[in-house]
């Protein structure tokens, strides 16, 4: 029989905390390694290979230093214009550099950070480049903290000046100026008991939610106020008593007091009468849940994979397989999922020839082109997995930190649950996972933590002090400095702009600065509500996406919010018909000028899109201004923008027939101009349909 395996999940240190050295726990502090490679002036291999400039990426790892290894970039010439540069996951106000020299270090001429928009700026400079004693160097440069934010590093060298090979192992920068010391060389840690600690003790959540019966595997929903669980052998599971596992629910009743109303039964067609049904995820908007098993027609289910149910007008729908590529499992009696929050990577524990042994982790990517079909699984590598089972995966919301069990590492019991920080995009590039200590894993049964976005308390399972001596689920609050990195919540309507009724639609969110899409979700499909949940470090924009319609697409900058924060935001759909004017939320210019800023691109390309995918289509861009400031200009530079987005427009393709511009400076406000919060709505460009 398939139930839930014992296995945990939990909260994480920042990830400064691995680099740092000891510093107040009061002050926020971040560092991060780099992440992406932009550029390299010459390499001697590529890709995964030995030398080649993705070695740089993640945290140094070229042990031991001090001889040439495979671990670390070697440029293939000799010269003085030999370079690499990288990018960072986020954005930092950075007050450091540091460069890992690992192998005849001394030939770095300069060193330039790169900010948002693409400027780079010098911070070190050496005219006399040459060796130094040492065979390796940690090079460290601190200065003031300024006005712009890193999301970029630049390494010039004059390899011609230090004899023989010359390698770079690890790029990073920090918020703070303190040593970024070299702990992840320790490898796998067994007891972190340091690492690991927590505001109170194991809180029951009483008699609502546990019983003497089994109550297992919590998933929280992102927004802390509902959680899933599954009851064993309960009279009230779809099947009674001999029912051996159902999915049950309960709502926060009271967020203060953190009270839990009573448990409902999720109910049929998730439930079934004689099979174990498991919930392993739920979306951010809490309108789609991962189900562990494959239902067939006649609602058996089958331990062969992972199925997916939306909520529906009265319930949910019968669940449908997710089609992964590839996908088998040598132990069909032990699975575990977990789709990200984004809902752009499906976690799995499963057992498959390619692996290490035992369960591995693998993640699967939503398949090119395809709305409905996940890639090949791919393997999370050495660094997470090992010859013995690894599984339960729990990936928090800032869609870094990963917490799992394994019986492969080490402990204080069979399994012991371990955290780990994916450190760039290739998901195969951990550091070294960290024993969550003595507090959490024990003797006992301690399993299946999982948290909300906020982050600040973890749910779990546990025999201690459970009722009549059954397993129960339990909180803990966590100290701020051990949660996950900072999100932000937004939640809000999506709305037809005309009517304002509720709309059904698809959310999708992307980085204004990149263009690329981070995450998509569904609305429900009664109220048009949604949730979506954005990462710390970055510009969004976001929007939905109905059938006839068009966007009125919404941004929020996050780059420098350093606390879990929630907003409301609702979503504008226009109708697509003559006549309807939507506002261009997304564009952006320079300060007082009719310069399109690069965080437009996104916005203008769907535009662009829009008029290719309609040729006879015609319309009108308005630009408007705020009160400040001589009228006369600002009808000028209105008009100036209006054309200045025409001019990109036709440069893309666009004939620029199709399209009329006007400016109307100030004399159209929407909103007041008497603060500036408002009067940042009247700066805008808008189109109105003019033909169709």
């Amino acid at each position: 029989m398939h139930k839930f395996r014992p296995a945990p999940l939990l909260s994480a240190l920042p990830l400064a905390a691995f680099f740092l050295g000891a510093a107040p726990a009061a002050q926020a502090q971040h560092a991060l390694w780099a992440s992406k490679i932009i550029a390299v002036s010459s390499q001697k291999s590529a890709g995964k290979e030995a030398f080649s400039p993705e070695k740089v990426l993640g945290a140094p790892n070229a042990l031991p230093l001090g001889q040439i290894n495979n671990e670390a970039w070697i440029p293939k010439k000799e010269g003085p214009n030999e370079f690499i540069e990288v990018k960072f996951a986020r954005s930092l106000l950075a007050q450091q550099v540091t460069v890992v020299e690992n192998f005849n270090p001394g030939s770095i001429t300069k060193v330039e950070v790169v900010d948002t928009r693409g400027t780079k700026h010098e911070v070190y400079k050496n005219d006399n480049p040459g060796p130094i004693p040492e065979l390796y160097r940690t090079l460290e440069i601190k200065f003031p903290a300024a006005t712009y934010r890193t999301i970029g590093v630049v390494v010039t060298m004059n390899t011609a000046k230090v004899e023989g090979v010359n390698q770079i192992d690890a790029i990073g920068i920090a918020d703070v100026a303190q040593q970024m010391v070299m702990q992840d060389f320790k490898g796998p840690a067994g007891d972190d008991d340091a690492a690991v600690k927590f505001d109170s003790a194991l809180v029951n959540l009483g008699p609502n939610v546990n019983t003497r019966y089994v109550d297992t595997h919590p998933v929280i929903s992102p927004d802390g106020r509902t959680l899933f669980f599954a009851r064993q052998d309960h009279p009230g599971n779809v099947g009674g008593g001999n029912d051996p596992q159902d999915v049950w629910y309960s709502t926060l009743q009271n967020s203060k007091a953190k009270t839990w109303g009573p448990a409902k039964n999720i109910g049929a067609p998730i439930n079934t009468p004689d099979e174990p049904n498991g919930l392993a995820s739920v979306t951010a908007s809490g309108n789609s849940v991962v189900l562990t098993g494959v239902y067939s027609e006649g609602g058996i289910l089958e331990p062969k994979g992972f199925s997916l149910s939306r909520k529906v007008k009265g319930g949910w729908s019968v669940p449908t397989k997710i089609e992964i590529e590839d996908f088998y499992n040598n132990d069909p009696d032990h699975v575990d999922c977990f789709l990200a929050t984004s809902g752009k990577a499906l976690l799995m524990a499963v057992e498959r020839t390619d692996g290490l042994g035992g369960q591995d982790l693998y993640v699967s990517f939503p398949a090119p082109g395809s709305t409905k079909s996940w890639t090949r699984p791919q393997n999370l590598g050495p660094n997470v997995n090992t010859k013995k089972a690894d599984f339960a995966p729990f990936l928090a919301a800032d869609e870094k930190t990963l917490y799992f069990a394994s019986e492969g590492r080490g402990g204080y019991g069979k399994s012991d649950i371990f955290y780990s920080k994916r450190l760039d995009d290739t998901w195969t590039n951990w550091s070294p996972p960290r024993n969550l200590g003595s507090v959490v894993n024990s003797p006992d049964f301690d399993a299946y933590f999982t948290l909300s976005a906020a982050g600040d308390d973890a749910y779990l399972v546990s025999s201690r002090n459970g009722t009549d001596k059954s397993k129960d689920i339990f909180r803990i609050a966590l100290s701020p400095a051990f949660r996950p990195e900072v999100v932000t919540l937004v939640r809000g309507q999506v709305l037809d702009a005309v009517t304002k009724k509720p709309i059904k639609a698809i959310i999708r969110y992307e980085n204004l600065l990149t263009g690329e899409e981070i995450g998509v979700t569904e609305t429900d499909p009664v109220d048009g509500s949604y949730t979506i949940v954005l990462p710390s470090g970055v510009q969004y924009g976001y929007r939905a996406e109905a059938k006839n319609y068009i966007a009125e697409n919404a941004n929020l900058d996050v780059t420098a919010r350093d606390k879990y924060s929630e907003q409301k935001q609702d979503l504008f759909l226009v109708p697509f018909a003559v006549g309807q004017t939507i506002k261009l939320n997304n564009i952006f210019f320079q300060q007082s000028k009719y310069y399109l800023r690069t965080n437009s691109y996104p916005e203008l390309a769907r535009l662009i899109r829009i008029m290719k995918d309609y040729p006879t289509v015609e319309i009108k861009l308005s630009g408007h201004t705020d009160n400040q400031g001589d009228p006369a200009l600002n009808l000028k530079l209105s008009l100036d923008r209006v054309n200045e987005v025409k001019k990109y427009l036709s440069s893309k393709g666009v004939n620029g027939s199709r399209i009329t511009t006007e400016g109307f400076g100030d004399t159209k406000p929407i909103a007041s101009n008497d603060q500036e919060e408002t009067r940042a709505l009247n700066r805008r460009v808008e189109f109105t349909i003019t033909k169709k």
